[in-house]
């Protein structure tokens, strides 16, 4: 498995940016995608993640702004964001989990994007 994260940047408060994850040898029917952020000093945290059944589920911090979307035809894993905020500063970071543990033993990890959020 490659994930490879592109589409990070430096944005105005308010701004938008789409990240885009593309991933290689991912078997979507068993495998769940998610989003990361770990910001200086804070623990990483689960942004966002995508099952095999399309069904999604956010953290807070991210509900009503992001949002996660798979194009398996692409084989790339989106996250939009919208309305950025100076705490969405961090790095982004695509993973990967099998299904069968819940989506939550993450095994495969790409390098990250860089998001700077300046108010």
């Amino acid at each position: 498995v490659q994930l490879a994260e592109s589409g990070g940047g430096s944005v105005e408060a308010g701004g938008s940016l789409t990240l885009s994850c593309a991933a290689s040898g991912v078997d979507y029917t068993t495998r769940c995608m998610a989003w990361f952020r770990q910001a200086p000093g804070v623990t990483r945290e689960r942004i966002a993640r995508i099952r095999p059944d399309d069904r999604t589920l956010y953290a807070d911090s991210a509900r009503g702004r992001f949002t996660i979307s798979l194009d398996k035809a692409k084989n790339t894993l989106y996250l939009q964001m919208s309305g950025l905020k100076s705490e969405d500063t961090g790095m982004y970071t695509c993973a990967a989990a099998p299904f069968r543990n819940g989506c939550f033993s993450y095994d495969d990890w790409g390098q990250g994007t860089q998001v700077t959020v300046s108010s």
